[in-house]
């Protein structure tokens, strides 16, 4: 053809095909949420099952009488803060060493001010945290799974959770550190879909992804999540290893998103944007975890707050008590590097995952049941038949997460490492069971994946997972199971709760030996 040669004729612009607003369809379903659309419908679940949970949790929660276990030492440790600014003891008249921060203690304080220095006052505020819990579970699983029913099924088996139910009318610090933690990750997840809605309503406007990203204004989510890991922190240290896996899970899901619109260089992207977004995400972390020991900065009596002075140095405003402060921490954490003591109750992580050795939170004989001898207990045991679907459970996510690259069953099981596999570097320090409270409701979410599993369907808009008679089928499975559930915990609701029992019936709860 020559150089000279006619253009075909372009056809008239009535002829050509008008293009699709918006991102690719694949872009978009990439990008796509998973949330119901039953807001209103999801809003009266959460309270339903939340007041389930609350009805449980605050009757009878001033028995039994006095400090059991632990109370001893953090409802009395929140007492003396409320007076000192610090913990104190009384029999030395001066500051008393504690091995954990103290933000938990200032929300068992929050309790006392509020309602007396009696048994409700010192546990009021593990009721409410133990509450929240549950709500806060509730929402997370809807989001996560797309489905209000199972969202509220998990909220319903964490309300019937033994071992969540008693830490929630015991005013230790685990359930506080449970409760701060699974709203930490519920706003890691928040983060997540605000900034791939945010990407996909800019790349709608005509943003290219390739040359730039979007302006996608303050990340009031993730700054949530970095408070509630300080203060998660700022409660047990142990909360560390959530803080690891929100940074390792930011920067992944930032590098997926990148990848998922097609931007140009996402791993180098992701590297640089992450950088600085965990540079402050961490220094706010940081930030409320040192603002929890103002009580400690303000006066003069806490433990080692004149270190340099005891030892004969000189100590410069400011600078000086964050050397005090720091060797603090540095004698706290050769404390719990060092705590090998034998006890009773102590247990090793593997027989945390098969609910083998409980704690004995209360015991008494000394009550009144109406027979020869009697039994009044507070066990700090998991729902047993509840308990024993975990490690199934969690093996089958796996599997999903393996087999889908589902990021969600992957989330998930991310809180279930965090939360136990830890405890498992340390086989030389004295453990106990209840150290299992923050990974508890993914072990739940995990049972309540399962049994969307069972069900037949996981996603708003994913194609079913079987027939109808297969979905109503697995319904039923599903629903005798959490009856069966509700059940057990009903069983053993006297041993959580410190019922006066006849010695057989007290007995007869004892299902392993490792029980007694």
């Amino acid at each position: 053809m020559s150089a000279t040669a006619v253009r075909p004729e372009q056809p008239p612009a009535a002829w050509r095909p008008t293009p699709l607003p918006g991102p690719l369809p694949a872009v978009r379903e990439r990008l796509a949420g998973t949330l119901p659309g039953d807001a209103r419908r999801a809003l009266w679940v959460t309270l339903a099952v939340t007041g389930i949970a609350a009805v449980l949790r605050l009757i009878g929660l001033n028995h039994p009488k006095g400090l059991i276990f632990d109370e001893v030492y953090y409802a009395q440790d929140a007492h003396s803060m409320l007076s000192h600014g610090v913990e104190w003891d009384p029999g030395a008249d001066g500051s008393a060493y504690v091995a954990h921060p103290p933000f938990g203690k200032w929300l068992i304080g929050l309790g006392e001010t509020a309602f007396g220095y009696d048994e409700v006052g010192w546990r009021i505020s593990a009721a409410v945290a133990g509450i929240i819990g549950v709500a806060i579970l509730i929402r997370l699983m809807r989001r996560l799974t797309g489905s209000t029913l199972l969202g509220g099924t998990a909220g319903l088996l964490l309300a019937v959770e033994g071992s969540h139910f008693v830490l929630s009318r015991t005013s230790l610090l685990d359930i506080f550190i449970a409760t701060l933690l699974l709203g930490a990750m519920y706003c890691l997840v928040r983060d997540r879909d605000w900034r791939r809605a945010g990407w996909l309503a800019a790349i709608d406007d005509g943003l290219d992804p390739a040359r730039r990203r979007p302006r996608l204004g303050m990340p009031w989510w993730r700054i949530a999540c970095a408070v509630l890991l300080g203060l998660s922190m700022a409660t047990k240290w142990s909360a560390l290893w959530f803080i690891i896996a929100a940074i390792v899970l930011y920067i992944v899901w930032d590098w997926r998103l990148r990848v998922d619109v097609g931007a140009r260089r996402p791993f180098r992207d992701t590297l640089i944007y992450e950088f600085g977004q965990n540079l402050w995400f961490g220094l706010l972390a940081i930030g409320v975890y040192v603002a929890s020991w103002t009580g400690w900065f303000l006066n003069d009596t806490g433990s080692y707050r004149h270190w340099l002075a005891d030892q004969g140095e000189s100590e410069p405003p400011v600078v000086g008590a964050l050397v005090n402060w720091w060797q603090y921490h540095m004698s706290v954490l050769d404390f719990h590097e060092n705590l090998s003591s034998e006890h009773a109750y102590q247990s090793w992580p593997w027989e945390w995952l098969f609910n083998l050795r409980p704690v004995v939170f209360y015991w008494s004989s000394d009550v009144n049941c109406g027979a020869g001898e009697c039994a009044g207990e507070i066990l700090l045991l998991g729902t047993p038949l509840l308990w024993w679907t975990f490690v199934p459970a969690a093996l089958a996510l796996l599997v999903w997460a393996l087999v889908k690259r589902d990021w969600r069953a992957w989330f998930l099981l991310t809180g279930l490492g965090a939360g136990i596999l830890p405890w498992f570097l340390y086989p030389d320090r004295t453990m106990f069971f209840f150290y299992t409270a923050p990974a508890v409701p993914f072990f739940i979410g995990a049972v309540t994946w399962a049994l969307g599993m069972i069900i037949g369907r996981h996603r708003r808009g994913e194609p079913s997972l079987g027939s109808p008679e297969r979905r109503l089928t697995g319904a039923l499975v599903a629903g005798a199971f959490l009856a069966v559930i509700v059940l057990c915990f009903a069983y053993f609701w006297p041993i959580y709760t410190g019922e006066a029992l006849p010695r057989e019936e007290w007995h007869a709860r004892m299902w392993l030996d490792s029980w007694i």
